[in-house]
């Protein structure tokens, strides 16, 4: 029913849609899902690069979407090259960074960290390795208060100090639990710097326990899907803190915004 020249729309159409609607348009949709043309291991992709037909009855660009190699400590030296070749395309399967890059890689999962579904992560994390950027901020200190009580309406409140440059913000907000209290604090004193961010907004946000025998002292991994009602993108943080963990990638998630805003 739609016109072959139309089709390389059918993804931003359907995304677009879904923002108005408020709905969270899943993964693994067909054509038009983050995942749906996404792949992993070494021999599967070895495969999609010899003969992408063999795995994909459609090219992604066909439907407007990209072919997506995911990363993880499994991913063998052709995977990361995939990936390295949008953030230093000078680099070679033999130079000696990419195996330092893979190293790393092993050593931010060994610590609860994956990148397979945090790919803004990854690349702010090779672009760091690289020294292929300087942050655009940093905090300095944070503070988070709670309390309860029988009153329902008792907001955590945060405070923050923020560095951009050599000037520094400190602002203070109230949210509905600590993430929230401390993702609006921090924006509020970005914005004093970075006007791009007020168009970010979360839209998902997950906990995972890594070590469930370390009961309320384990690892969480945290993963936070934000947008700017265009593109989405996935942060990944990693402590024993729960609220570290999210800061991490509430951090990611910014910075990635706006690495892509100057690009």
């Amino acid at each position: 029913c739609i016109d072959v020249e139309k089709m390389p729309l059918l993804t931003v159409t359907a995304r677009h849609i879904a923002e108005i609607s408020n709905i969270a348009l899943p993964d693994c949709h067909a054509y038009v899902g983050k995942n749906a043309f996404s792949h992993k291991a070494g021999m599967h992709v070895d495969g999609v690069k010899k003969n992408s037909k063999s795995f994909e009855h459609v090219e992604p660009n066909d439907v407007g979407n990209e072919r997506n190699i995911l990363v993880s400590e499994v991913a063998g030296r052709a995977v990361i090259m995939d990936k390295l070749r949008r953030i230093a395309p000078e680099l070679t399967k033999d130079s000696k960074e990419v195996g330092q890059i893979i190293e790393l890689l092993k050593q931010q999962e060994y610590m609860g960290y994956q990148y397979e579904a945090a790919e803004a992560s990854f690349e702010l994390l090779v672009m760091r390795f690289l020294k292929k950027y300087k942050p655009f901020f940093n905090i300095e200190y944070y503070k988070i208060i709670g309390e309860k009580s029988d009153n329902t309406n008792l907001l955590d409140s945060a405070i923050v100090k923020v560095k951009v440059g050599d000037k520094t913000e400190i602002s203070a907000d109230e949210g509905k639990g600590p993430v929230n209290a401390i993702d609006k604090a921090v924006r509020q004193a970005l914005g004093m710097f970075y006007s791009q961010l007020d168009e970010v907004y979360l839209v998902d946000y997950k906990v995972r326990v890594m070590d469930s025998g370390s009961a309320t002292a384990a690892i969480v991994r945290v993963l936070i899907e934000t947008t700017d009602g265009v593109n989405a993108w996935t942060t990944v943080g990693a402590s024993t803190d729960i609220i570290e963990a999210s800061v991490e990638a509430l951090i990611d998630s910014l910075e990635y915004k706006l690495v892509k805003s100057i690009k």
